[in-house]
């Protein structure tokens, strides 16, 4: 059984019993299984992952080396002594028992909005990735208590707002659900207690681990989860309940933090790099989208080909947006196109000037006015925003290349701090999260401009001197307004768009009396790449909407190959019929809809 895109699970492996809704299952031999494309398949319960006995070895084997080293009186930072400004405090024995797992219960300050559903998994999915790093020094059955959460679908509560100090504060949160101290989201997105009101898991000593579910024990059915879980944001105004059950109906018990265990896990960028790993993976499918979604909008307008001559490509990104774009509007010669164009409006010019009125109307539509205001349809210069789409997408392929690039680095990087490294504990940076910080925000900024441009082609369509359809695509001017609120509504959502663009790098802020000086801000990024996407995808859903009206208006739009007529047929079956006015943001989530289940992709099209 093969997911695409994924690497085929090992033949040798046989799959346990799974529920109705049957996935694929990884095994993980080595850290470097546990990629960037299985994490996001994983958060989005496309697959399940076990952890090969051999690599459970290899982490017996660094956990031993770890607590070698750890042993006798040399200051660890925070497995001995505090953390930030409380380095300098050591503890004694009776307080390192306890404080790896304080560690979270003092950190979990965090509240509503939590992460969807998908996103607090990748998080987890990010987090098991890095522990699997021998720097880290964990014992398998930490690793194994993870797999374990994600086989069950319990879906920690962890804010969608991370603070400062690294990722702190989110990563305290997941961690409170495996102490039973937690919240972990419902399926529908409410928030409930992991574990009873009044129990203080942080006392429990670190010996009394118990053994977490077996990994291959059939897990919880993966349709017991949204259906969507890209559109499912926990509702800030949820009542906690209490949960008591909810960790004992998955087969599991409250899992302790041991030596060092706790400080590796509040450690690193796995939220950021998980967050990462599912972004790029919804803008390469938005990607797509726009593509058939802007050749579409040419071929409603008419627009030269001009733009997409190969030879004006400078990278091979670039010329992959050209051809597609002329694939899916065919091979026309666009100036015979204009010439047949302005042929066609002369002669309108000539029928209605010498002929009576009962001749024109015996040859109405024979020779159709080009548009209304008695010019050609068809231009020599199409408007900027067709003209530089093609290189606005490539500029976006790079962007979310180099944000996979940066999460593929994050996943290999050593992020643990301190580090077990050469028989020492290292204090390290891989925190900090810079690289993916900057990523993302460049990203945002791509998909912001792309969403400007998606506004302006809608703004365009609505033009009956560009579109020889009726103005503002109403079928009755002056009674229906047609589209023209609906390119109000994108226009609101760009304007929102644009205050996300500011980089979370930028703003450097102290806490801890000064130790931490300066931030990342990492979740924030994530949180403006994330808007930037939900917010391109509702522009898109627009400007669709819009190419349906025309097409009702005017018929098929010339030129448009099947892939694209294909397309747009599924939009017109998920809409009503009709060109009347209509509570057309009904149609918008109709759409939207189709957007985040793949709609025009070639993932799909498989």
């Amino acid at each position: 059984m093969t997911t695409p895109g994924l690497p085929d699970p090992p033949a040798s492996t046989p799959e346990p019993a799974l529920p109705a809704a049957t996935v694929p299952v990884h095994e993980i031999r080595r850290p470097s299984d546990l990629s960037r494309a299985v994490i996001a398949s994983l958060a989005r319960s496309r697959c399940r992952i076990v952890l090969a006995p051999g690599l459970l070895d290899d982490l017996a084997a660094s956990r031993r080396a770890a607590l070698g080293d750890l042993a006798g009186d040399r200051p660890v930072y925070g497995v001995n002594t505090g953390m930030g400004a409380m380095a300098g405090v050591r503890l004694d024995a009776a307080a390192q028992a306890r404080q790896q797992n304080t560690l979270m219960i003092g950190r979990a300050v965090g509240s509503a909005p939590w992460l969807r559903h998908d996103e607090a998994r990748a998080l987890l999915a990010a987090r098991l990735r890095t522990l699997l790093h021998p720097a880290a020094g964990v014992s398998p059955s930490l690793c194994e208590f993870l797999v374990a959460l994600l086989d069950a679908h319990v879906v920690p509560a962890i804010p969608l707002r991370g603070g400062a100090a690294g990722e702190i504060i989110p990563l305290a949160h997941a961690g409170a659900v495996l102490i039973g101290a937690g919240q972990v989201l419902t399926p529908p997105g409410a928030v409930v207690d992991a574990a009873p009101t009044g129990t203080d898991a942080a006392q429990a000593p670190a010996d009394a681990a118990p053994t977490p579910a077996s990994p291959a024990s059939t897990p919880a059915n993966p349709a017991s989860t949204p259906a969507n879980p890209a559109s499912t944001r926990a509702d800030a105004a949820s009542t906690p309940a209490d949960a008591a059950s909810t960790l004992a109906a998955a087969g599991l018990a409250p899992r302790p933090f041991e030596a060092k265990e706790g400080v590796a896990f509040l450690e690193g960028v796995p939220g950021l790099t998980g967050l990462a790993a599912l972004a790029a993976e919804d803008t390469r499918t938005l990607l797509q989208q726009i593509l058939v979604a802007s050749a579409a909008s040419h071929a409603v307008i008419r627009a030269s080909r001009d733009p997409l001559h190969p030879d004006l490509a400078d990278s091979e990104e670039l010329r992959t947006v050209l051809t597609t774009m002329r694939d899916l509007l065919g091979a026309e010669n666009a100036q015979q196109l204009i010439m047949d164009d302005l042929a066609r409006g002369a002669a309108r010019e000539i029928v209605d000037e010498e002929l009576p009125q009962a001749a024109r109307e015996d040859i109405d539509g024979e020779l159709p006015r080009a548009h209304a205001g008695g010019g050609p349809a068809r231009q020599l210069q199409a408007p900027v925003s067709f003209r530089v789409t093609a290189p606005a997408l490539t500029v976006a392929l790079r962007a979310v290349a180099g944000l996979e690039a940066a999460a593929d680095r994050g996943l290999d990087a050593v992020t643990d701090s301190p580090a077990h490294l050469d028989g020492r504990f290292v204090g390290t940076f891989g925190f900090a999260g810079t690289d993916l910080a900057a990523t993302a925000g460049a990203l945002t900024t791509a998909l912001v401009h792309l969403a400007e441009l998606g506004a302006a082609r809608l703004h365009r369509l609505l033009d009956s001197g560009i579109t020889g359809l009726p103005r503002q695509l109403s079928d009755a001017p002056g009674l229906h307004a047609g589209m023209v609120t609906v390119h109000k509504r994108a226009v609101g959502v760009v304007h929102r768009l644009r205050r996300f663009v500011t980089p979370a790098l930028v703003g450097a802020m102290e806490t801890s009396l000064g130790q931490e000086d300066v931030q990342s801000f990492g979740f924030e990024a994530a949180e403006c790449l994330g808007e930037a996407v939900a917010g391109l995808r509702d522009v898109l859903a627009c400007e669709l909407l819009a190419v349906h009206q025309a097409r009702l208006l005017g018929g098929p739009p010339e030129g448009l190959t099947g892939r694209g007529t294909a397309a747009l047929d599924e939009i017109a079956a998920a809409l009503p019929a009709g060109t009347a006015d209509r509570p057309f943001g009904r149609d918008l989530d109709r759409i939207a809809d189709l957007l985040e289940n793949g709609w025009a992709t070639t993932e799909r099209a498989r």
